[in-house]
């Protein structure tokens, strides 16, 4: 087993197509080689820049993608695009529909599209994402695009494995306040506006901009670009946001700590999913007899997780 991890690795590593396919695969089932994999692929990764592109189904997220990547190879870039569905674990999310979409690009060489839902993962989505960024970087790729579908708490929680995130929005996005406490502020670095030929797109950039001015100070403003993916108009001039955002982070040090603080984040995760599965394989009756003495009112629930914790340390 471990030959045959060695050498799906190294053809991923060369950018063996099916390998690295077959690597994500491997990451989505979330199965016992998992940890060995991604041991011998950490060293090969470090050198990909990732783009997090998200906002309400039917934003243009897919359309504006695939500009986005015209723009990347016109400068020669080897692009991934990860399209990430949090809700649905059988339909696989819009797997057909990203890939009719964005197949201007589908006998590019130089770009890798595929939609993930976790099947088997132990942490679900939130930690597949950044292994599967991981395969995608090892396998050479200048820039990687995450989009998801959508913008609950999922969503921003697999954007935020991204250096630079694009929030996108279309006229008439609703009330700025509510958008501020869906978190979108806290997470978008850029905002697009799209199918902004479409009335209400002027109204829609000034409720946006207002909405920057009154949250929090920001070293990095968040620039608001309207955009027509599909003629495409105002792309290029995201593409240019998008770099420049990335000039910014890289000069004042922030990108090396976002990423630090998402390798923080990670661990914790892992650790947790860990405690989770042990709970679940080797304490569960230990869990209801504790269960039941909370109902009881006999111990409270925050004795009744460190007696659980004593058991899974001992």
């Amino acid at each position: 087993m471990t030959a045959s991890i060695d050498d799906l690795i190294s053809r991923a590593i060369s950018g063996e197509r099916l390998a690295v396919a077959k690597l994500i695969s491997l990451v989505e089932d979330g199965g016992s080689d998992l940890g060995i994999v991604m041991e011998k692929l950490f060293v090969h990764t470090g050198s990909a820049y990732t783009i997090g592109i998200t906002g309400a189904p039917g934003a243009g997220k897919s359309t504006l993608t695939e500009a986005l990547v015209t723009e990347m190879r016109a400068e020669d870039h080897k692009v991934a695009v990860l399209a990430v569905d949090p809700s649905s674990p059988f339909t696989g999310g819009a797997l057909l529909g990203d890939r009719v979409r964005m197949q201007n690009h589908a006998t590019d060489e130089k770009v890798f599209i595929r939609s993930m839902a976790t099947r088997g993962h132990l942490g679900g989505l939130s930690l597949a994402t950044p292994e599967a960024i991981r395969v995608l970087d090892a396998a050479g790729n200048d820039y990687i695009i995450v989009e998801t579908v959508g913008v609950g708490q999922a969503e921003i929680d697999i954007v935020e494995t991204a250096d630079s995130t694009v929030v996108v929005l279309n006229p008439g996005w609703g009330d700025s306040v509510q958008a501020g406490k869906a978190g979108l502020l806290e997470i978008a670095d850029i905002f697009a506006v799209n199918k902004a030929d479409r009335e209400g797109a002027k109204q829609t950039v000034r409720d946006t901009e207002q909405m920057i001015h009154y949250g929090p100070a920001r070293d990095w403003t968040p620039p608001v670009q309207e955009t027509v993916a599909t003629k495409p108009t105002g792309v290029r001039e995201l593409w240019a946001w998008i770099k420049a955002h990335r000039a910014h982070l890289e000069k004042s040090s922030e990108l090396q700590l976002r990423r630090r603080a998402r390798i923080s984040k990670e661990i914790s995760d892992i650790v947790a999913e860990s405690v989770k599965a042990k709970v679940a394989e080797n304490s569960a009756g230990l869990l209801a007899q504790l269960v039941s003495k909370v109902e009881q009112r006999k111990i409270d629930p925050y004795s009744a997780a460190q007696a659980l914790l004593d058991t899974l340390g001992s």
